[in-house]
């Protein structure tokens, strides 16, 4: 799993009715973009995780030339 500042991080609910939880991954703390990754929630809480394998990244679109 490799990530860079920026992308989202999905981690998928378990079980029926549990939704998904997305948080923006705000720096990579692991070498070459690997976890463990500081996340911020919509709310704003700040916190390390290292997802596990119920977790995707979802890059960021890179922004072309203005």
């Amino acid at each position: 799993m490799h990530a860079t500042k920026g992308d989202r991080l999905v981690t998928h609910g378990r079980v029926v009715g549990q939704h998904d939880h997305v948080v923006e991954i705000i720096e990579v703390l692991g070498p070459d973009g690997t976890p463990p990754f500081r996340v911020r929630d919509a709310n704003g809480h700040e916190s390390i995780m290292s997802p596990g394998p119920d977790s995707q990244v979802l890059h960021r679109k890179a922004s072309g030339p203005a």
